[in-house]
């Protein structure tokens, strides 16, 4: 048996991921890729710079002369779950979905060097042919630690119901919505100066996901309370669904919360476009969770997507139309232009090219201050 060193491949963009996997496996942090196995987890935007940096690594080109990284490359993440065979073009495995259970059993595997086989929830190459493995269960969140060594804000609950066309997280963490209980909550809250929490939508704590169970909200809030220190929730990296939102969550947040702002999903201004992607609510949700959280004294700071492949110019002139309606009653609006993502209703999607007044106006409005984000293939402003 011959033991190999195992280095995440760390970055600013998957600290999350490494955060909740380092207490699982010995591991050291890399910036390059080493000798030994390397762990890469990477979202579709990251893909092909990081096959390249594998490419670069496997050659290792120094001096003009090739001297081969002996290491075992090892994918996973959103890109690599939706597209594995694509991924096994550069890498020898990838872990496809949840890793908590999965990642162990292979480094186990490669250490002892028994058959991969054996392990559920991957995929791999053998004699030229992909191999999927059996497909793993949803993990217990209360069975794994949501960081230990590397802080980050608490993962409280994972999955989602309501399967948007555009994005993963119902893909890669199934459509039933499973949580982290309030006892080991507040036990890693312990280890931060202020408490923030990752959700899909931070109100659906406790509940199926399509209706809000405000007591286990409640309970949650009430128990960090007891620590002293700066909650957020609801905020930025979490977000919360518009019609969650309600005056009995808002005295909540306010009761309980150093929030200044809250975060919404609100995707689109146009009613068809709503209905067309999934999202369950329409636009007249958005503007009511606006004006109830300014009404709190919370700034709404809502998302939008601009280039949808369904939408019309009269389309993305009504999500303008909501971008102006909410940034004149002091909210703020984060633009987004729609990426197609492996493994959504809407991969392979061209996005739909803006209307040149539509882009013009987000333009003044990212210079007046009033907007931020990336809305076109060639405007970005963060």
């Amino acid at each position: 048996m011959t033991h190999r060193q195992t280095w995440f491949r760390y970055n600013n963009k998957n600290s999350y991921s490494i955060a909740a996997l380092m207490p699982l496996v010995e591991a050291g942090l890399a910036h390059e890729p080493k000798e030994g196995v390397m762990l890469y987890s990477f979202a579709t935007a990251q893909a092909e710079e990081i096959y390249a940096e594998v490419s670069k690594a496997k050659a290792n080109v120094k001096a003009n002369v090739k001297v081969k990284l002996d290491a075992v490359y090892i994918a996973g993440g959103p890109h690599p779950s939706a597209l594995p065979e694509e991924v096994l073009e550069h890498f020898d495995f990838v872990v496809i979905g949840e890793g908590e259970e999965t990642l162990p059993e292979l480094l186990q595997a490669i250490e002892e060097g028994s058959d991969p086989a054996a392990v559920k929830g991957i995929a791999y190459k053998c004699r030229g042919q992909v191999v999927f493995t059996e497909k793993r269960p949803a993990v217990d969140l209360d069975s794994y630690p949501p960081f230990s060594k590397i802080l980050a804000p608490i993962e409280i609950s994972r999955g989602c119901p309501w399967g948007c066309t555009y994005c993963q997280t119902p893909r890669l963490f199934g459509t039933c919505m499973r949580h982290r209980s309030i006892p080991i909550i507040a036990k890693y809250a312990r280890h931060h100066k202020d408490i923030r929490f990752t959700s899909p939508n931070s109100l659906a704590y406790g509940s199926d996901g399509r209706r809000p169970r405000l007591e286990k909200v409640e309970a949650l809030l009430k128990a960090l309370a007891e620590q002293k220190k700066p909650i957020y929730f609801g905020t930025f990296p979490s977000e919360v669904r518009p019609e969650f939102v309600s005056t009995a969550a808002l005295e909540l947040i306010t009761k309980y919360c150093a929030n200044k702002s809250l975060s919404l999903g609100g995707q689109s201004g146009s009613p068809a476009v709503l209905r067309r992607i999934g999202r369950g609510h329409g636009r007249d949700e958005i503007e009511v969770a606006c004006e109830l959280a300014l009404e709190y004294g919370l700034v709404p700071q809502v998302d939008l997507i601009f280039g949808l492949p369904m939408e019309t110019n009269e389309d993305q002139r009504m999500t303008l139309d909501l971008v102006r309606w909410i940034a004149d009653r002091g909210g703020k609006v984060r633009a987004h232009r729609f990426m197609p993502l492996p493994g959504t209703p809407l991969a392979g999607m061209c996005p739909a090219p803006l209307a040149e007044d539509v882009e013009a106006c987000l333009g003044k409005m990212a210079r007046e201050g009033r907007l931020t984000g990336s809305w076109s293939a060639k405007s970005r402003s963060d």
